[in-house]
């Protein structure tokens, strides 16, 4: 006899445990399937470990810079084996909190790879080392399942990682040793992040990007900022270009690169990092055997999680862009609690923020300008510089820059962008004014405590009806 649950969740990363522990706390009895780690590529190969060493070169960078807060330091230097192993240890520490979470929600954890039999139904092939208290291979059924197995590197032919000369993020985190130059082909988030922490930390980059802009989803105001600050803190970037080929040496790379006038470039380093996006883990799982739509890759949903086969639902990177832990995660929550019969509402997409924790960090959510303009809207824009801002001086930060768009006839808060320190931690306060229908109205009646970046937040809405104080 199959093991029989209400709900079984293929993939135990954000959206996957998120929705087993949202499924529980609503009364079904719940399963996760997962074959490697509990909280996913983000807990343990992305979104955390990545954090965790942007913050050892943020504090090396401080270092270097003492003389700048009136402060001296000798001697300065790191331990590139140290920086990982810490990095390494803030995961371990956080999937011990996940696997502590599931059984806390009494949430079963079967240790295997999952495939669809039937509607209803999956076989589970046994893993190596299961965690204690797993479960293991075996045939298993649920009313409901929810595929969320996540997204893998892209790879492109001819220029395929092979660990030692050309990375994926999951090599560019544990190296052996800081690579004194390095490329970085890929200018969106994940290639920017290790092209900042790298130069951070010592190595000569270049950054290749396909496109004329870098950061191709941001504003593009913002992106021209972005790309002033890292030029100036020594980071090559060719835009335009492209990687045509490599010739691999005993312990070097060079790259073959073609730019949009079709001039070539050799460009020698010690190592690459391959950073062109992701895939959707689609394959293997017997999606398309009991008929589950797949388009391009994608897992077409109905924004609750519902694919055209009724009981199998996904979630997360498999269920399309934007690839991101945070939208995953409420994917989980809508698809649950949607199976539950609560009230929900659909994803809305252009409410997901969106954040990069370079050097300067960038964050936005919702329309570009270019956007904004191209689906027809009157729009007023709002500027204001992190310079004119006293607490960003104060940090001995005052580059940066706070952009927000509004519908010109309703007032309506259409995006807002931000490049500069802390951003990121600030963005939030704008996707809570757009999921509440904020007009700017409403964001110049709000206090903002002075001295905060915060304020600079205000400045902008203000800027964009003409009464900006500080500007």
């Amino acid at each position: 006899m199959a093991d029989s649950y209400d709900i079984i969740v293929i993939g135990g990363g954000p959206g996957g445990y998120v929705a087993a522990i949202r499924a529980a706390q609503l009364g079904f009895k719940v399963a996760v399937v997962e074959k490697s780690h509990l909280g996913g590529i983000c807990l343990n190969w992305g979104c955390i470990p990545t954090k965790a060493l942007l913050r050892s070169a943020e504090i090396y960078h401080y270092m270097e810079h003492a003389k700048d807060y009136g402060l001296s330091a000798e001697k300065i230097g790191f331990d590139a084996a140290a920086v990982v192993k810490r990095s390494r240890g803030v995961s371990a520490q956080l999937a011990g909190g996940v696997a502590f979470l599931l059984n806390k929600n009494k949430v079963d954890v079967i240790w295997g790879k999952a495939t669809f039999t039937a509607p209803g139904k999956i076989k589970v092939e046994a893993a190596q080392n299961p965690p204690k208290g797993a479960k293991g291979g075996g045939d298993y059924t649920a009313k409901h399942i929810i595929v969320a197995t996540g997204a893998r590197p892209r790879a492109l032919p001819g220029l395929e990682p092979d660990k030692k000369l050309i990375w994926t993020y999951f090599d560019a985190m544990v190296p052996e040793k800081m690579p004194k130059s390095l490329l970085v082909m890929g200018s969106g988030a994940i290639g920017i992040e290790f092209a900042s922490f790298y130069r951070t930390m010592g190595t000569e980059v270049t950054v290749v990007e396909v496109l004329p802009q870098i950061l191709p989803v941001e504003d593009e105001e913002i992106a021209a900022v972005a790309r002033k600050r890292f030029e100036k803190l020594g980071m090559k970037i060719l835009s335009g270009a492209k990687v045509t080929g490599v010739t691999k040496h005993a312990d070097s790379i060079t790259a073959h690169v073609e730019d949009s006038k079709g001039a070539k470039h050799d460009i020698t380093v010690d190592r690459m990092i391959s950073a062109v996006g992701v895939v959707g883990n689609v394959e293997g799982l017997g999606l398309e055997a009991i008929g589950v739509k797949i388009e391009r890759g994608i897992v077409v949903t109905d924004g609750y999680g519902r694919t055209n086969v009724p009981g199998v639902y996904a979630i997360g990177d498999i269920a399309g862009p934007p690839m991101l832990a945070h939208k995953a995660e409420h994917e989980g929550v809508i698809c649950v609690e949607t199976i539950k019969g609560l009230h929900t509402h659909p994803m809305d997409k252009n409410k997901i923020p969106g954040c990069t924790y370079c050097t300067p960090q960038i964050a936005s959510v919702g329309l570009t300008e270019k956007k904004a303009k191209e689906a027809g809207r009157e729009i007023k824009v709002g500027r204001f510089s992190f310079i004119g801002n006293g607490k960003a001086i104060a940090l001995g930060e005052p580059d940066g820059l706070v952009k927000t768009i509004f519908d010109a006839k309703t007032g309506e808060l259409l995006g807002a962008h931000m490049v500069g320190a802390e951003v990121t931690e600030l963005i939030q306060g704008f996707v809570v004014a757009m999921n509440l229908e904020t007009t700017e109205e409403d964001l110049i009646h709000t206090v903002f405590p002075h001295p905060t970046l915060s304020e600079m937040m205000h400045e902008s809405v203000m800027s964009a009806y003409g009464r900006a104080i500080h500007s």
